[in-house]
């Protein structure tokens, strides 16, 4: 048995003194899952891989309900999903006009001169939680499956163990999902980058 099981299996009991050890073990693997999806986002994001584990992490530790994940792959699925709200939360906040919501950063650079799209990558990732939250009633296993991808950077093969599903069932809920979402995005004003 891993340390990580053996760890998890304490947590499931009650047994929380190993959390630092946990986080020491899960730290660089969480790291480069917040690295990754922010690389994904357009210059300007001011929220560092580093904080957003961190952020990620309290979120999940700290509360009047203790979380207990059962494998390492439900808690990267819960890791995910604590992610997603963390970049959405943040996009909704520079959105509002304490915050400059209604200014447009924009470069100078010669080729930005001309015409610049009105969208925003915060536009994005609300358009893209909006449509997530419509599929999720839709199919929610489909709008699980797109969170641990998307947004927690799972493959495929670790998506489908973290629900339960095979490989193949996740294969064809990707399409399905990839389908939905473009459809009901390309209605909407902003559509995210890269699904």
């Amino acid at each position: 048995m891993s340390e990580l099981t053996e760890i998890l299996n304490q947590f499931e009991q009650g047994n929380r003194d190993h959390q630092r050890r946990f986080l020491e073990l899960v730290y660089e693997e969480l790291r480069a899952l917040a690295q990754t999806k922010l690389a994904s986002e357009d210059p300007g994001q001011t929220l560092q891989p580093t904080a957003l584990v961190h952020e990620a992490w309290l979120r999940l530790t700290n509360g009047s309900q203790p979380q207990i994940w059962q494998t390492r792959a439900h808690f990267f699925a819960a890791a995910a999903e604590s992610m997603r709200r963390i970049l959405v939360d943040a996009a909704r906040r520079k959105r509002t006009v304490k915050h400059g919501g209604e200014f447009t950063r924009i470069q100078f650079i010669e080729e930005l001169i001309e015409a610049r799209p009105e969208r925003t990558p915060e536009d994005d990732l609300i358009a893209l939680d909006l449509a997530l939250t419509q599929l999720a009633g839709a199919d929610s296993q489909a709008a699980r499956l797109v969170e641990l991808r998307y947004f927690g950077g799972l493959s495929n093969n670790d998506a489908a163990d973290s629900l339960g599903i095979s490989a193949r069932t996740a294969g064809r809920l990707w399409g399905f999902a990839r389908a939905w979402l473009h459809r009901e995005l390309t209605r909407a004003p902003a559509t995210p980058r890269s699904l």
